[in-house]
Order: structure tokens, then sequence, then C-alpha cells
């Protein structure tokens, strides 16, 4: 039975990010139980060999502190992130808010992190250990040339990543998204895939995209062979909420965002052809959830707002889950259930 429903009341006391923090320090001492390897739960993607498919999404561990924790708590792959060539304090604060009553979360954090080089160490220091850890790497918000970080972070990074996230899509650093643009994509992957060795590339995609928008980043996705999409972000859209906190600006994550978060997966599918792997993320909170994305087309999955409202152990209940799922619909391996639903 988990401990973390009279944990949670606790943390809540506590504003947003400073329960984040907290939260980041607990997990580093909970007993380790990573993910068992079963068979019918792995994943082959880019090279790389995936223990299950649920994996934590960039934001939660931004420098890198806690890898191996997390991957202790049942996560097939965790992605640390987003990082940045330079420290960056982000946004002012307040700029992360729990809306309880919707299981959402809304920030406008802006890319803080220690940057690089503190990243950087911190990864050397674990290098050997298992388990896959791929970093999520940004523009600073001053930067004179992003596409210039960009590259700096795939060069900096890629020795001590088993992926690298190309993040384009975050609402919180201003003119971002304008990375999403087809002439600007097509020469953003174009420096990134120059830079590269053989660390493979994600490239990490809004919600709130408009079908060309979305035609043309899969056409230039797959002109430059990177090697899979996340899909997706936060969303700037805000569906009816309950939440005092409804009204606070940023980036909506969490259940309202599942709705919207597997049409776009859905049509990122279409637009591909299902030539080009997909990880869906956004409002994934269970193992039905987590089916859905994988027979609409995704071969992984990730979550973090989830876990503010289910505590830690979320991965290893979404994987008992997702295996229960499987075989009730005849799935053998969970690879026979990707893209299982019409296009």
């Amino acid at each position: 039975m988990s401990l973390y429903p009279l944990v949670r009341p606790l943390l809540f006391r506590f504003d947003a990010e400073r329960a984040h923090g907290l939260a980041l320090r607990l997990i580093t001492a909970l007993p380790a139980h990573p993910a068992r390897p079963d068979p019918a739960l792995a994943v082959e993607l880019a090279g790389l060999h995936f223990p299950n498919p649920i994996g934590l999404a960039a934001g939660l561990d931004k420098d890198a502190v806690a890898p191996d924790a997390f991957l202790g708590t049942g996560f097939g792959f965790v992605e640390v992130g987003t990082i940045t060539p330079l420290p960056q304090a982000g946004n002012p604060k307040p700029r992360l808010f729990r809306l309880v009553e919707d299981q959402a979360v809304i920030n406008r954090m802006g890319f803080n992190n220690e940057g690089q080089a503190a990243a950087l160490a911190r990864l050397r220091a674990r290098a050997g250990r298992p388990g896959i850890v791929g970093v999520n790497v940004g523009a600073n918000k001053e930067a004179r040339d992003r596409i210039a970080d960009y590259v700096q972070g795939v060069r900096t990074m890629a020795p001590v990543a088993d992926y690298l996230t190309i993040n384009i899509s975050s609402p919180n650093t201003p003119g971002l998204r304008a990375l999403q643009d087809e002439s600007a994509l097509d020469a953003l992957l174009a420096a990134v895939m120059a830079a590269r060795t053989d660390t493979p590339i994600f490239l990490k995609v809004a919600p709130d995209l408009e079908a060309r928008d979305i035609d043309a980043i899969a056409r230039v996705a797959m002109a430059h062979r990177i090697d899979a999409l996340i899909v997706s972000n936060t969303t700037i859209a805000r569906p009816p909420l309950r939440s005092g906190h409804a009204g606070e600006s940023g980036g909506l994550s969490g259940a309202p965002l599942r709705a919207l978060a597997l049409e776009r997966l859905r049509d990122f599918r279409r637009a591909t052809g299902g030539a080009l792997p997909l990880i869906a993320a956004g409002g994934i909170a269970s193992g039905a959830d987590a089916l859905a994305r994988i027979k609409a087309g995704a071969s992984l999955v990730q979550l973090y707002s989830a876990l503010v409202y289910h505590g830690p152990w979320l991965a290893k209940r979404i994987a008992r889950e997702l295996t229960t799922l499987l075989a009730r619909e005849g799935f053998a391996h969970v690879r026979d259930a990707i893209g299982a639903d019409p296009a």
C-alpha cells in the first residue's frame, strides 16, 4: 500500500515550487525498486533497449540531480532537463501552480536550471550505471543565436546522454515556439544533425498546432532523419477548469491535456505515415491512458504532472496495469499494440 495519500497533504501545505524541491530531495531517500524486466513490456527504439515504455518527462529533474532515484521507482527511462548552455534563473515567482480540482499543473518556469556544466558533472558521475537517461536541451532566453545554443547542447551533453531531446515547444520562453515554423525548424535540425555523433535525437513539439504546422514538422523531421517525436509539451489552451488558479498564464499539463495530446499524437501518426517513432506525453496517469497512446501509435509514453497527485511509485502501477490490459485485449507483447488503432 502506498503511503503517498498520507504524505500528499503535508507536501500540499507548501507552495508548489517549494514542494517540488522537497520532493526531489525526498526521492533520493526512497528504497530503490527498479523496473523488473518484463519481456512483454520491453521496447526497442533508436537502438536503445527500454525495459518498459513508461518514462519520466523532462521538467521534474531539471538539473539531473536524481535520475537513478527515479529509475529506482520503476520508470523504464528518465529524461532530465531542460538544460541550457548557461545557468538561468527563469521567470519571476510564483510560477508553478497546482490545480487540484482538475488534477493539473500550470507552470511558467522559463527553463530555470543550473546550466550544462553542473548537469554534465552529475551525469559523468553516474557513468556506467544501468538505466536509460535522456537529456532535454534548450536555448537560453537571452541567446543571440538560439540554434547555436542547441548545437552546443548536443555537443556538450551527448557523451553523457542515452538520447537527446530538442525542446522547441515550451511556451514559457518568448519566441521559442517560432522554431517550429518550417524554415526555422529546417535550419535548426540541419545544424543539430550535423553536430551529433551517434546519440539518438528526439524532437519535442507543442500540442497547440494547426494541421499545416503538423504536416510541416513531420516533413522536416523525417527529412532530417531524427529518431523520434515527443508529442506533446504543455498547452497554452484553457479547456474548462474548476481551480482558482485556472487564470494563471503558462503551460497547462495533467488531466485536462489528455484529450488534446491524444488528438495530436493521432495527427502526427497520420502525418508521418507511421514512418517516425512517436513518444506520447500529456495527461497520462494510468495503464489505460498509456495503452490508449500506444494503440494510437506511441512506442513509449512519458509522465510528470500525474506524480504530483499519485506519488512516486506511479510508474510501477502503470506498468502493472498495462501488463494486465495488454493480456486482456489479446496482445502478447506491447509492440503488438503499437498503432493497433486505425490511423
